[in-house]
């Protein structure tokens, strides 16, 4: 059945990118809420050192006040995605946004470190509810086509402006507090909760349906064993029988995740969506881009202010060239898109980001800003403007019914991915850490962990570029066509 505002869109006969005014207030509504996701991740890296030192927390400590809200977020997408179709989008966004809110609140008054990583998972939580269900309201609102790319460029930058924009206001605020950086959410996500309650309309869920709440438990459990044997593991030991059970348990936590999948009734993720290429590429694809972004951040952040002695303000200004790009993004994306395909958008921008990485590599304990720092971030940079193209390829095609599943998909593989990827990075970082803390010894500890932040760049690039060998394009390009045509 066609929404209300599908038809406003569709209506405009001759343009089906001019949209009403309600249509663009609530897609602004829904880009804000998906920009605070990502703004809480990185506002929250700059102030990490603030953060240590007030609270005397180690460097593997400090990482979980990142994973644990991705990992949070990721551990439930699935979940948040499917309770959407099955409830009611608006529904479960308002809910979803209110519980967001609070958490923020309650982050910016507590003085423990568990406590503050106990109120971030809550915020990745809540996060898990929005980002896919945002994600599908548009979907369903927004015709496949011209319409819906526009769309999702604007919805999907806002979301990459987030994660690099959170680097300025990180500095910003840290410089007044870094409590701050846990309450400045507050008012923006209680002005989009308002402005959601008008504006989002109201949807019938799907008559029929259930939950796999078995199944949430077992892959959350599953990603957060994981995670934490990663970073505890240089402590205790990768040989250790406890990192070996832990991995074990993990892998059977997963093995049952699967076999749940496959024998109850209403899946959590009903595993043939995974046949579909197009949605597998862009996963790899974002788990590269989120994975290796966020990994480098982490060490930047760390060792830009606490070795070298920058002020969070000197580090996010350093950083915004890749906000900006991002920003600047929102004006060309959709039309790279709807020139070049979603393909090689991906693959561009991905080679683009790990050539910025490797350039990267050249950091000195006294670095050149116009030489060395600025060409690796204006590269990276422009690695995210193929942030939307990744989204647009994930949900294209796919019924409106599984429209949130698929984004929620798409986000897991982004948050738990990433989640993963810094773990693992802080692990290599952990286990290589010297005595000597001058700043070329603290450069030689954290090069491993950029250096594998570069190889996941790397790898990500090289599987978008798989696609266009035709060995491995070929079932795609004589299976889908008759499909997106029939949508479309």
């Amino acid at each position: 059945m066609t929404s209300p505002a599908t038809l406003s869109a569709a209506s405009t006969a001759t343009d089906p990118t001019a949209w009403s005014a309600r249509l663009w207030g609530m897609l602004i509504t829904l880009c804000i809420v998906l920009f605070l996701d990502g703004l809480d991740v990185s506002m929250i890296g700059v102030a990490l050192p603030s953060i240590g030192a007030e609270l005397d927390l180690s460097t593997s400590t400090l990482q979980w006040l990142v994973s644990g809200y991705v990992l949070g977020y990721g551990g439930l997408l699935l979940l948040g995605g499917r309770t959407a179709d099955l409830l009611g989008r608006r529904k479960v966004f308002l809910i979803a946004l209110a519980v967001f809110a609070v958490a923020s609140l309650l982050g910016g008054l507590v003085s423990s470190g568990p406590l503050l990583i106990i109120t971030r998972f809550i915020k990745g939580l809540a996060a898990a509810f929005t980002a896919p269900t945002g994600l599908s309201i548009i979907t369903t609102n927004f015709p496949e086509g011209p319409a819906r790319n526009k769309a999702l460029s604007i919805y999907t930058v806002f979301g990459a402006g987030g994660y690099s924009m959170g680097l300025l206001f990180g500095g910003l605020m840290t410089g007044v507090g870094w409590r701050w950086t846990f309450l400045l959410p507050v008012p923006i996500a209680v002005a989009a909760l308002v402005a959601a309650y008008f504006l989002v309309p109201k949807d019938e869920p799907v008559e029929e349906g259930g939950h796999d709440i078995f199944g949430a438990l077992l892959s959350t459990s599953a990603m957060l064993l994981l995670v934490y044997t990663v970073v505890s593991a240089p402590e205790v030991g990768w040989a250790s029988v406890r990192t070996i059970g832990s991995f074990v348990v993990a892998a059977g936590l997963f093995v049952a995740f699967v076999a749940v999948e496959k024998r109850v009734r209403y899946p959590l993720i009903r595993l043939g969506i995974l046949r579909k290429s197009t949605l597998v590429r862009a996963s790899l694809a974002i788990i590269a881009v989120a994975g290796s972004y966020f990994s480098w951040q982490f060490i930047v952040t760390l060792y830009m202010q606490e070795s070298l002695g920058w002020s969070p303000l000197k580090l996010a200004m350093a950083l915004l060239p890749v906000g900006l790009l991002v920003v600047a993004s929102v004006f060309f994306s959709d039309k790279l898109v709807d020139r070049f395909g979603t393909g090689p958008v991906i693959a561009i921008t991905l080679v683009v980001m790990a050539i910025g990485y490797l350039l990267f590599l050249r950091l000195n304990t006294e670095p050149s800003y116009l030489t060395v720092l600025l060409p690796a971030v204006l590269l990276i940079g422009i690695g995210w403007v193929g942030f939307p193209a990744i989204n647009i390829q994930a949900t294209n095609g796919i019924e409106d019914e599984e429209q949130g599943l698929a984004a929620g998909v798409l986000q897991t593989s982004m948050q738990v991915g990433a989640a993963i990827v810094l773990a693992v990075t802080t692990a290599i970082v952990t286990s290589g850490a010297h005595t000597d803390t001058s700043p070329a010894g603290m450069l030689d500890t954290y090069r491993p962990g950029l250096e594998f932040a570069a190889g996941v760049s790397i790898v990500g690039a090289l599987v978008a570029l798989l696609a266009f060998v035709p060995k491995f394009n070929r079932r795609e390009e004589k299976a889908p066509e008759p499909e997106l045509e029939l949508v479309g």
